[in-house]
Order: C-alpha cells, then sequence, then structure tokens
C-alpha cells in the first residue's frame, strides 16, 4: 500500500483508522486479518495511546508491563501490528494528527460518493511530525474508523491551578511513560475507577498517598448487581486495586472532595470535605492534608470533534458525558463512518479491543462470533454500572468561590461566569463563551467545557467543529479550491 502523501493527491486504502490506542490497535490487525489494506494514524509516537503509554526506550525500564493491567493484550496485537506492516497490509503511521476527514467527491446532497459500495469515499487530512518540520499528509479510504480515545474531565476548585496539581490520568501518564512521579506525598482524588489505580500505581512506585479522596459512595452500585456478578474479573480486578491500597496504608475517604487546594509556588495541602448526595460540601466538614502533588479527575471524556465534525449523532451517556450513537455493528449515524472505544461511552481497554475487533468485522462484510457480540454486551452493561455511580452530582458547583479560576486558558474566575449567567441573561454554554471568553483559549474549552455549562444551568454538548487539531495555514493555503 503507498504511503500517504504531501499535497492534495492521497494514497488510497480500503480503512483509514484514526487512533492507535486499543480499539484502533485492535480494529487494525483485525481487519488487516480479514484482507482489507489498512492506514493506521495516531498522534502519538508508539502504539497503544493513552492506557498503553510506555516508558522511551532511552529510559531503560526492565519491565515496562509492571506499570500496566492487560499488557499481554497490547503485545500480542501489537506484534501482529507490525507484522501485518511488514506484509504492507498496513500503514502505520504515528506523528499523524488527523485535523479533517471529508468526503472525497461530495454531490448535491453532501453525501460522499462511494459510500456503501467499494469506491473510495473519505479523505482524511493530517499534520504529519513536529513542528517546524511538519508537513501534510493525506489518505483516501473507503471506510473511516475513528478511535480517538478520550481525555479528562476536570472539575475546578480554588487553588487547581497551583503547581503541583495535575490531572489524575496526567499522573498514571508521568508514571508510565517518564517513570517519574509528580511528588513524593500525593492525594488522589475526584471520582471514578481510575483513582484506585492510580493510587496503587503512585504507591507502589515510592510516593506516600495519605488519601484517596471519592466524591461518589460506593454504595451506588447496589442497584446494578447484575452487571456487577457478570463481570467477575472485574470484581477481581478491583479487590486487587483495594488490596494494594490496604498494603500502601492508604486511606479511602467516599463522598468527600477536594474543595481547595493550599501553596504559594506549588501546593503545600488540600482541604477535604464531606459532600451530601448531591455533591455539596457539608459546612463545617473540612479539613486539611498536607501534600506536595495532588492528582485530581473526574472520569473522562469522549474525544468526539472528528466525528461530531462530520456531523454524527450523539447521545447523552450514564456519566452524563455525550458520546456517539453506534448500531450494534459499531456504525456511526453517517455512511462510511464507523467508531470504536470510548468515543461511544467510556468503558476501558478491554471493552474496546473487543469493539474494535467488531468494527472491523463489519467494515469487512464478515460476521463476528457470537462470544465477541457477548462479551461486549456484559463489558458495556458494567462500564455504564460504573458511569452512573460516579456521574457528578449537580451540587458540586458550592466549592466554587466566585474568585476561582474556571477557564485556565483565558483565566476567566466563576464570578464572570456566573454574572453572564445570572445578570446578562446567558442561558447556555456558547453565549457565556462569547460573553467572558470562557472556552476560547488554547484547549478550546475540553479542561473548562464541562465547568462552564453547569454554571450556565446547561448541559455539557459536543461542539461541532471544522478542525479537530491546529493545521498551519500553509497547509490550508495547498488545499484545492472545493469541487476541484
Amino acid at each position: 500500500m503507498p504511503a500517504p502523501t504531501d499535497g492534495p493527491a492521497a494514497a488510497r486504502t480500503d480503512l483509514a483508522i484514526v487512533g492507535a490506542g486499543p480499539a484502533g490497535l485492535a480494529a487494525a490487525v483485525t481487519a488487516a486479518g480479514l484482507g482489507l489494506r489498512v492506514a493506521l494514524f495516531d498522534a502519538g509516537d508508539r502504539p497503544g495511546g493513552q492506557f498503553y503509554r510506555h516508558p522511551a526506550p532511552g529510559l531503560g525500564a526492565a519491565r515496562p508491563e509492571a506499570l500496566h493491567h492487560g499488557w499481554a493484550d497490547f503485545a500480542t496485537r501489537e506484534a501482529a501490528l507490525r507484522a501485518h506492516e511488514s506484509a504492507g497490509r498496513i500503514t502505520y503511521l504515528p506523528l499523524h494528527h488527523v485535523w479533517a476527514v471529508v468526503p472525497a467527491d461530495a454531490g448535491e446532497s453532501g453525501e460522499a460518493a462511494g459510500a456503501g459500495r467499494g469506491d473510495a469515499a473519505w479523505i482524511l487530512h493530517a499534520v504529519a511530525g513536529h513542528a517546524p518540520e511538519e508537513r501534510a499528509a493525506a489518505v483516501t479510504a473507503r471506510a473511516v474508523l475513528i478511535a480517538t480515545g478520550a481525555y479528562e474531565r476536570q472539575l475546578p476548585f480554588p487553588g487547581w491551578t497551583l503547581p503541583g496539581v495535575v490531572g489524575a490520568g496526567g499522573a498514571q501518564a508521568m508514571l508510565k511513560s517518564g517513570l517519574v512521579l509528580p511528588g513524593k506525598r500525593v492525594v488522589v482524588a475526584g471520582s471514578g475507577p481510575l483513582l484506585l489505580a492510580v493510587a496503587g500505581s503512585l504507591a507502589a512506585a515510592g510516593a506516600t498517598v495519605p488519601a484517596v479522596v471519592e466524591a461518589a459512595a460506593y454504595t451506588a452500585y447496589a442497584g446494578r448487581v447484575p452487571a456487577l456478578l457478570r463481570n467477575p474479573g472485574k470484581l477481581v480486578e478491583a479487590a486487587g486495586y483495594g488490596g494494594a491500597l490496604a498494603r500502601h496504608h492508604v486511606r479511602l475517604l467516599t463522598r468527600h472532595a477536594v474543595t481547595e487546594a493550599h501553596g504559594t509556588d506549588r501546593v503545600e495541602a488540600v482541604t477535604v470535605a464531606r459532600l451530601d448526595r448531591d455533591w455539596r460540601p457539608l459546612p463545617g466538614t473540612g479539613r486539611r492534608i498536607p501534600c506536595d502533588a495532588l492528582a485530581v479527575g473526574h472520569g473522562l471524556v469522549p474525544q468526539l470533534e472528528l466525528a461530531t465534525g462530520l456531523g454524527c449523532a450523539t447521545v447523552r451517556s450514564a456519566d452524563g458525558t455525550v458520546a456517539l450513537a453506534l448500531d450494534a455493528e459499531q456504525r456511526t449515524s453517517v455512511p462510511g463512518i464507523w467508531s470504536a472505544g470510548e468515543t461511544g461511552g467510556i468503558g476501558g481497554a478491554q471493552l474496546a479491543m473487543i469493539e474494535g475487533e467488531l468494527a472491523a468485522h463489519s467494515v469487512a462484510g464478515a460476521l463476528p462470533g457470537a462470544r465477541l457480540t457477548r462479551r461486549r454486551a456484559r463489558l458495556r452493561a458494567f462500564a455504564d454500572a460504573m458511569a452512573a455511580a460516579h456521574r457528578p452530582g449537580e451540587g458540586w458547583t458550592g466549592w466554587l468561590r466566585d474568585d476561582a479560576v474556571v477557564c485556565r486558558c483565558e483565566e476567566v474566575p466563576a464570578g464572570r461566569i456566573r454574572e453572564a449567567a445570572e445578570d446578562l441573561g446567558a442561558r447556555d454554554a456558547r453565549t457565556v463563551k462569547l460573553l467572558t471568553r470562557a472556552g476560547m483559549g488554547w484547549c478550546q474549552g475540553r479542561m473548562c467545557g464541562p465547568a462552564v455549562a453547569a454554571l450556565a444551568g446547561e448541559e455539557a454538548a459536543a461542539d461541532r467543529r471544522p478542525l479537530s487539531c491546529p493545521v498551519p495555514l500553509r497547509q490550508l493555503a495547498e488545499l484545492p479550491p472545493a469541487g476541484n
């Protein structure tokens, strides 16, 4: 298969996959095994995505698998990727940021020519390499699989911009890829099962973890017992995390939250308060915990920019985030576009791999085994149970003072957003954005979007953007005129 080309001409392939994490990697090797020619784009320099980050070779890590759960599943698929790459069935494209997927030839209806037939229907445009030597690349594909994963959901609080405050997933990434700790004494806080894994990893690597501060109550799982019992492997995994916390003497505080971080040059302590059922801090329950780092996150948010730019339909997940609406074969609402992994709802690496395999079978027109379909249903039920149990309560904004920064990029405080909503008549996040600039910075609202929407009295929604990442103007200028 030819490599992607510079400029308007594009290499052709059967299936283009965006993202080489668990879902994209599984889809690529499965599709290649079914006889398809595959182009696998990835923004990273090595396959595995955020979940299977591993140390750079120069760090000399003797056992990188010790930092991961389910490493054997990844290693098997990475070996298959290299074999298919050597045989010419997969073109693996690391350091390729796909910024748009467009119809190869749209008619008056706007539908891509060839969709549903054997013709090439889509062009994927990417920025390849690092600045200032980055170049344009393009691939034309009959079908596209979006496996772009997710990013952390952050609920701001006073002091969250202090050095030493990092995302929970970010702390884990520092350990996995850089073999470094965010601090010596690290409080882990937020909500969701990721916190237990992060705390266990940090403690095993030598950090002192005085507490895991979980905003939800595990009693929320009581109504989901059937889904839990159908996944005994997940229960064993959870028990393993609990055992690790016990061995390292880590205290677990449920229905608590970090409501403020304190320090001058970096975080020195955090205030932890008990929450009511709606996540409102209870007066008089605050206490300080000394620390030199805070790893905090409230679950994950599906990364949907490419899909929503194409007009793919979305649904509201059990955790309040927006995910893609997918059918039983991982198809989106747009013909010729499939998706797998966290884009269809947060579910973890194991579920992502299964969905990637199912999507590959669908693109190839091959029937998957019934066992694969049953495993997806079982794991998805478990994921939905977790999402519902850890969904943020509406009262979390009660820990935001008016002077607390919400939009870090534009330094917009909560008071200005409240003023826009309560005094200036803003009734949605977009209007708040226009009045305050919240969400107009470098991250384009990825960090502050859920918080801005909550303060505006609106549920967070997926934006529809023409570009999913920054693109050099010269690459846009080199594109052929529409219709050519």
